[in-house]
This record gives C-alpha cells, structure tokens and sequence, in this order.
C-alpha cells in the first residue's frame, strides 16, 4: 500500500472512531440498486444476511443506525423492523436536512454522524458528516468523496465490510467477537 493510501485509511479510521450514529441510503447501498417491478406494481428488492449482521454488530457496540432514502417501500419498512433500526425516514428528499434533524433527536454532532451513501443525491448528506462512505461501483465522483469506499458491491457485503471497519477503528472488533464465544487471535489482524 502506497503511503499517500496508508494516510487515507489512518484518516478514514480517526473519523469513524467516534462515530455514534450512521445514515444509510437503501438502493445501491444496502441493496444492489436493482428494483424488480411485478405486473401488479409489488416490488422486490435484495438485501445481504451478511449486511443485517453487520448492522447488527453496530447496534450491539452503541452505534444508531439510520435509514434515509427518497423512495418510500414497504419492503425497506419491513427489513428495517428486522434489523430494529433505529430510524427509519422514507421519501427523504433532502437528505442533508434529514441527517442533521436525526443528529439533533439522538444528541449526536455532525462531526459524529456517518452517512453511507452511493450517488449524486447522496453528496450534500456525505459532505456535512464526520465520516461518510460509499460501496464499489459508485461513480468515480462519489467515491472521491468518501473517507472509506468498500471493496465488495453494494448489496453483497459491503456493509459488512464496512461494519468491520468502523469496529475496528472504535477498538471494538475484538471485544465483540469474543461475545460470540470466539477465542483471541493468534495472527496479524485484518485492516
């Protein structure tokens, strides 16, 4: 790893350790971005087991998680419930906005919300947070933008990925795992 990326990441990781709260877009971000549109208008979407369980390791270590998209589905309703976010905001149209009247509900600075967004309306909500991230396969601008981009696709594990990341830059990785009944490691980390 070059020493301009080593910079990159030690940076990405000072952001996310403090990181209280987190703002996720749904479609090409927690789903592959595909929408399946049936005869009758029911739509279905994919979500990552891999993805929930990583959001559910956030939970676990003190970490709001938040839905904020513009689309309105019943199906993200129903999967948020699963996974008990902890905000869940729907037709979500300004973002930005939408991410600053959630920090002010759970008493959380900007400088400790994350946003985890892949595309253009998701800039002005990246922009504004302590931490922002984006899934492979964004476009070029957006991952320029990000702090951390994952290296699996939205909707197959970068969400885990990232969950990972964020433990392991608030020192919590090990700890959790130990939860599980894991013993400790006898090798190098992963990073």
């Amino acid at each position: 790893m070059s020493a301009a990326n080593e910079l990159h990441l030690a940076e990405a990781r000072r952001r996310a350790a403090p990181l209280a709260l987190i703002g996720f877009d749904v479609d090409g971000t927690l789903t592959d971005g595909r929408i399946f549109i049936g005869p009758a208008g029911e739509a279905m979407k994919s979500f990552s087991v891999r993805d929930g369980f990583g959001l559910t390791l956030l939970r676990r270590a003190g970490v709001r998680i938040a839905i904020v998209t513009a689309r309105e589905s019943s199906i993200v309703a129903l999967r948020a419930a699963e996974l008990g976010f902890d905000a869940v905001i729907q037709g979500a149209h300004d973002k930005a906005a939408t991410m600053r009247e959630l920090g002010t509900r759970f008493g959380v600075s900007m400088a400790h919300c994350g946003f985890v967004g892949d595309d253009w309306p998701d800039l002005a909500a990246m922009a504004q947070s302590g931490f922002c991230a984006t899934v492979a396969g964004a476009p070029a601008e957006i991952r320029a933008r990000a702090h951390w981009v994952s290296t699996l696709g939205p909707g197959n594990g970068a969400v885990r990925e990232l969950a990972e990341f964020v433990l392991r830059a608030k020192g919590q990785w090990e700890e959790l795992l130990a939860s599980f009944g894991a013993p400790p490691a006898s090798g190098s980390e992963r990073q």
